[in-house]
């Protein structure tokens, strides 16, 4: 299920087909293809966008982790 949570879109090939995929929905395979040989600037950039969705959507729905 693709939920488009994060906004960071990557043109990725899936089954032979090009499609624009959010990176929260990719697998990790596929994560991992979209990040390598890429420069430390781009990868620290997509940590920090993911790292303020990641707080926006705990805001939105008051969650918070608990390690108990």
């Amino acid at each position: 299920m693709n939920r488009n949570l994060d906004g960071i879109y990557f043109r990725i090939e899936r089954n032979g087909k090009f499609e624009n995929v959010c990176f929260s929905d990719m697998t990790e395979a596929e994560q991992r293809e979209v990040l390598k040989d890429r420069p430390i600037k781009f990868v620290t950039e997509v940590a920090l966008e993911m790292a303020k969705r990641l707080h926006e959507i705990g805001e939105e729905l008051d969650l918070e982790y608990k390690n108990d």
